[in-house]
């Protein structure tokens, strides 16, 4: 069964995700896309605090995320 499409920032620390989509100008697409942020990346969320960024894995590396550009992130959960 798959799982829900939502923005990565209704996520909880320890969920795991895949991307799907992600939303916003052409160069945050881009931009997002050099982090590593490719559809099909599998995530996974380290923290989510409210009013701060939000900190990912991907494969051994870590990003911290601004909430702004999390909510425009689409993700699959729990892939």
């Amino acid at each position: 069964m798959r799982g829900h499409i939502l923005p990565l920032g209704f996520l909880r620390a320890g969920c795991s995700a895949v991307v799907r989509d992600l939303h916003g100008t052409k160069d945050l697409r881009q931009r997002l896309n050099n982090l590593g942020l490719l559809h099909g990346t599998k995530i996974d969320v380290v923290k989510n605090d409210a009013g701060s960024p939000l900190i990912i894995s991907i494969g051994e590396g870590r990003l911290a995320i601004a909430r702004a550009m999390a909510l425009k992130i689409m993700v699959e959960e729990g892939s």
